[in-house]
């Protein structure tokens, strides 16, 4: 039997009563939590464009968009997909050589659970499989050393979990995440050195691709059965070997899942915790800040410290500023919080900003690095005009595995995202249909989501 068969095994007989209580719950957080995002997203002018060229290119309307309209299952996944990614603000997953972002799979699944006219608990347990599928592969096939983007192994589990909301069988789905897996491998430059828009894109762009292999192999269309061994497979040009028993898999990893509490890359938070704590405790004016100095573990130094993914201390654009420890920890000084507002254009460029994130000074430390991942562990210390210096250290933050965020902290924070697109009223009734999810129709989400936002539908398109 090869790999991808007996990964399909995994995924078709996977069931909602193989989830505990705890994951059941947890995966409802991040459903909302992925919501909250997807609204607080709706006007960001990459996903009005994304808009535009669907509603210019058209699909038939069998899915439904966040902010009305329907379209194609895969152009529904893009859309959606950019929505929820788009802030930088969901969910995240640390293995020793990876991080992902298990949440991206929302929005493929969604689109292939309405198109099946799934049930809730449907809907679910084809995320918590395709979630299993990221985590683990993430685990144990890391490719960011290797050149690849995490979106790599994200192809696999969209696939999967597009072809578990379908009802597939094992032949399906096999074909499914082999043509995804196979097509879909995306270099790491899109998050190295000067970052563009494709920073947030890409993992929708992958989910609507394993959308559409998931369809072609629902009509007979069959994918390379060694995807993952065979010759010039992905363990032998990019993963190595590795082994998953998949028979002996459960659907719990969402358990080691996090949320964010700041709109920061997850390497950021506890050190944006351990200042804004310190911000408020000494009522700091942050005039009479000379200096912030930062220890932190290698993976957050090399990736938004200045490391080996480049310099992060020339900041003119919202994907550069998210992964800037030098500017989210002067911002977080001057403005109090690190939320969407702290990145439109007109806030990056402001003087104050600029000039206090060149005197920010990141350096990785050995044994804050020994303690990653199972600590976001750093030492921070703010030096102030006549010497005085305040200092903090921390070793993880709200939404972080050892302090996981509550339903009530995640609807809070739902409510403060969907808040410019969506009335009071309707936003409480979409955090009581994702509690009560497992008991609805997939529709009953969706048909709420249509009533969201509001928009444009001719902004960006192309003339």
């Amino acid at each position: 039997m090869t790999a991808v068969t007996r990964l399909a095994h995994f995924v078709a007989e996977r069931s909602w009563e193989d989830l505990s209580d705890e994951a059941r719950r947890e995966l409802k957080i991040r459903v909302l939590d992925s919501l909250g995002c997807a609204l607080g997203a709706i006007d960001a002018p990459p996903v009005a464009v994304i808009r535009a060229q669907v509603d210019e290119f058209g699909g038939r309307p069998l899915c439904t968009l966040v902010g009305g309209g329907q379209t194609a299952p895969d152009r529904a996944a893009l859309y959606n997909g950019a929505l929820v990614r788009y802030l930088d603000f969901n969910d995240s997953y640390f293995a020793p050589g990876e991080t992902c972002h298990p949440s991206d799979n929302l929005a493929p699944v969604l689109a292939a659970a309405e198109y099946a006219d799934a049930s809730g608990s449907e809907l679910l347990t084809a995320l918590a499989v395709a979630y299993q599928v990221q985590c683990r592969l993430s685990d144990e096939a890391p490719v960011r050393a290797k050149g690849f983007d995490h979106t790599t192994q994200g192809s696999y589990a969209a696939g999967a979990g597009a072809a578990k909301a379908l009802r597939f069988g094992v032949a399906e789905t096999a074909n499914a995440v082999a043509i995804a897996g196979t097509a879909l491998n995306a270099l790491r430059v899109t998050r190295t050195g000067a970052l563009s828009q494709w920073k947030g894109l890409a993992y929708p762009f992958t989910a609507s691709g394993a959308v559409e292999a998931a369809f072609l192999a629902a009509r007979g269309i069959t994918g390379p059965a060694e995807v993952f061994e065979g010759n010039k497979g992905f363990m032998e040009t990019i993963a190595g070997p590795f082994e998953i028993d998949w028979e002996r898999e459960d659907l719990e990893r969402v358990r080691r899942t996090f949320l964010k509490r700041y709109n920061a890359e997850i390497h950021s938070q506890s050190a944006l915790e351990a200042l804004l704590e310190l911000r408020d405790a000494h009522e700091l004016d942050p005039n009479t800040v000379e200096r912030i100095e930062l220890d932190t573990f290698q993976v957050a130094y090399d990736i938004i410290g200045g490391g080996e993914e480049g310099g992060k201390k020339e900041i003119r654009t919202k994907e550069e500023a998210d992964h800037s420890l030098p500017y989210l920890l002067a911002v977080a000084l001057l403005d109090g919080q690190v939320m969407p507002e702290q990145f439109t254009a007109e806030r990056i460029v402001r003087a104050d900003v600029q000039a206090l994130l060149q005197r920010v000074d990141v350096r990785s430390a050995a044994d804050l690095s020994a303690r990653f991942p199972a600590e976001h562990a750093c030492r921070l210390r703010l030096r102030l005009t006549g010497g005085a210096i305040l200092a903090a250290e921390k070793r993880d933050y709200e939404g972080f595995l050892t302090r996981p965020m509550s339903w009530e902290g995640a609807q809070r924070k739902f409510e403060r995202l969907a808040a410019g697109s969506v009335e009071p009223g309707l936003a409480a009734e979409l955090a009581e249909t994702v509690w009560a999810l497992d008991e609805l129709e997939t529709r009953d989400l969706t048909t709420l989501l249509a009533r969201t936002g509001a928009r444009n539908a001719t902004e960006g398109a192309v003339r």
